[in-house]
């Protein structure tokens, strides 16, 4: 990132190269017309000065007055208790630490969240709040969508800027995942607690300390045809995902 922030590129189809990128611009697309987002996507080399912090990202895009547009783009993200519990969670987990260390993003992280409750990208168009200074009430404008698909590009080189965005830096992040887990209690040095007739049948107080996970949010028919590497196999000039997914949404729905 340099005095300007993030600039776009001048190249085309660069955006979507890791699963992350891809995830996120699935979910913007399904989330915002698609007339507006082609739009965003024609104006992406006139945004510059992208910057993302702790729930919000900003940028300023060009257009036809003589100063840019202010654009800022904000998310609930993930709390700091929230956090510790992820950092705790990874952390516990041998090849989530060493790829994270590494600086990979291994696509089962999103599951790792999931099952603390916990999301990275935005699952409802409510989830996403738009900003832009323009006159055009269209939501999104063309501004705020240009810098939508700046920022996935973004994230194709930094996968840990969404993790950034979600409240937590790569260096703190690393810092926690180098201490390691926290020290868990050894069962066979609790306490004794003497037996009683009353108690007997009661469950014992090292259990009760023991408290279940949230539930997991369901996953999306497909999900893994998202976050996995796709073959590179083509039915009737069709990848071979968006081929497979109406299956994978029969089969969800064969289950309900």
């Amino acid at each position: 990132m340099d005095d300007e922030g993030i600039r776009a590129r001048t190249k085309r189809g660069s955006i979507g190269a890791q699963w992350w990128s891809r995830r996120f611009i699935d979910l913007v697309e399904s989330l915002a017309d698609t007339g507006r987002l082609s739009l965003g996507r024609a104006r992406k080399d006139q945004v510059f000065d992208l910057r993302v912090t702790p729930y919000e990202v900003t940028a300023k895009v060009r257009g036809s007055r003589p100063e840019p547009y202010e654009v800022a783009l904000g998310i609930e993200g993930i709390g700091a208790a929230d956090w510790r519990a992820a950092e705790k969670e990874l952390a516990s987990r041998a090849v989530f630490r060493a790829r994270l260390l590494a600086g990979e993003m291994p696509p089962e992280i999103e599951w790792v969240f999931a099952e603390l409750g916990l999301a990275l990208f935005p699952s409802t168009a409510s989830d996403l709040h738009l900003m832009c200074d323009c006159p055009d009430w269209g939501d999104p404008c063309e501004h705020a969508a240009a810098v939508l698909y700046l920022l996935a590009e973004a994230f194709d080189d930094d996968p840990f800027l969404i993790l950034e965005w979600n409240g937590r830096g790569r260096d703190q992040l690393l810092a926690a995942l180098r201490r390691g887990p926290a020290a868990a209690p050894d069962p066979l040095e609790m306490e004794d607690e003497p037996i009683s007739a009353a108690g007997f049948w009661t469950t014992p107080s090292g259990l009760a300390r023991l408290r279940d996970r949230p539930p997991a949010p369901p996953v999306p028919p497909g999900f893994i045809l998202q976050v996995a590497t796709p073959p590179p196999v083509k039915i009737r000039r069709r990848p071979l995902t968006d081929a497979l997914l109406p299956a994978y949404e029969a089969l969800a729905a064969d289950t309900d």
